[in-house]
């Protein structure tokens, strides 16, 4: 069969490029179609893979401030040229399901989530105090609100990357999805001795206004009590401004760090709603448990009094709530029932599902085609 890979975009790496280059395992010749790829970001992780991207590519600036090129992203999509592949598989998130497709393709989306922009996230995105660019962003979404819809069409097979987000393709896109949990590397896996625990909360994220990392630094400029936060993003220098000494933050952290921060914080504190959310599933694959928002991705991941503590209300006073909490009882979480519940999202149970999944994928489309 000949095989090609469909992305968003390759501008730096995070949760939905480590899924990318697992499910690629499975077919390591196979190219990798995506609109924007950032070379020098990523080409320590794909330097051995194909990559093919669309005209956005040359357009200036667009590697950096292509999330403001949203409306120029379906015709892009639609440009490549994939008639000769007998399988696709999208990792989508955005436009990457829309891709057009011959009759004798099979074209398979794991889905991280129907387009935020256009559906749950619109009012975060369209937020400008600038009436004519808010006119603007709403004219062209409606536009490509209607599009993702219609392109949702093009998939033949729907992979949700959580029950939540198997709710949200079934309500925007009218498709029924299987639900297959990303994979946390078999290295996360793990814990360390109570006595190795040290005095430190611990964020790990992207620094933008979606994420609540303001929230979380606020609670902590209040609490008093130490955290780390590793990541970057375009909120950094704001959030860095309003952090008080207590708060660090850190960037260009290696796995072997990123595990060694996991196992030894007092718990890990997260509350944006997301999708899924891998750190949280990193954090509990490492022994420890996790303060979070009770939306998304969150309730699928940690179990309240057991592996953490979700927070139902999502302000300053309830999560110190949860902090003052956790700081009497964190080490009588135990380590072993935390990773135990996080080995629904190894390495192996995603390799097995997806290969399972495929096969009986094939072997349905071989049935119809004769």
């Amino acid at each position: 069969m000949k095989i090609a890979f469909v992305h968003d975009w390759l501008t730096s790496f995070g949760g939905a490029e480590r899924v990318l280059l697992k499910l690629h395992e499975n077919f390591p010749k196979a190219p990798i179609y995506t609109l924007v790829y950032n070379k020098k970001n990523m080409e320590k992780y794909f330097s051995n893979i194909k990559v093919i991207t669309s005209f956005m590519q040359k357009i200036p600036g667009s590697k950096k401030h292509y999330r403001e090129m949203l409306p120029l992203m379906p015709m892009a999509i639609e440009q490549f040229n994939l008639k000769d592949y007998d399988l696709i598989i999208s990792s989508s998130s955005a436009c990457a399901k829309g891709i057009n497709v011959s009759s004798k393709t099979i074209h398979i989306c794991y889905c991280h989530t129907p387009m935020r922009y256009a559906w749950d996230m619109y009012n975060e995105y369209n937020d400008s105090k600038n009436k004519i660019k808010k006119f603007i962003i709403a004219k062209s979404m409606s536009k490509l609100r209607i599009w993702d819809y219609v392109s949702s069409n093009r998939v033949d097979y729907f992979i949700a990357n959580s029950e939540n987000v198997r709710k949200r393709i079934e309500k925007h896109y009218r498709r029924e999805a299987y639900v297959i949990y990303p994979p946390i590397k078999n290295e996360f896996y793990g814990a360390c001795k109570n006595e190795e625990i040290q005095d430190y909360y611990l964020l790990v994220t992207r620094l933008v206004k979606y994420k609540s990392t303001e929230l979380i630094i606020k609670a902590f400029n209040e609490n008093g009590k130490k955290l780390v936060i590793i990541g970057t993003g375009p909120d950094e220098k704001k959030l860095k401004r309003i952090a008080k000494n207590n708060i660090k933050f850190l960037k260009n952290v290696s796995d072997e760090e990123l595990k060694n921060y996991y196992k030894k914080c007092k718990a890990f504190v997260f509350m944006a709603e997301e999708d899924f959310g891998m750190v949280m599933a990193e954090v509990q694959a490492s022994g420890r448990p996790v303060i979070a928002y009770e939306k998304g991705g969150a309730k699928e991941i940690v179990i309240d009094g057991k592996t953490g503590i979700l927070v139902k209300e999502k302000n300053i006073e309830k999560l110190n709530e949860a902090v003052e909490k956790m700081e009497k009882e964190y080490l009588n979480y135990s380590s072993e029932e935390i990773i135990k519940n996080a080995k629904r999202f190894s390495e192996d149970e995603f390799k097995n599902k997806i290969n399972e999944f495929i096969e009986r994928v094939i072997e349905e489309h071989k049935i119809n085609i004769n």
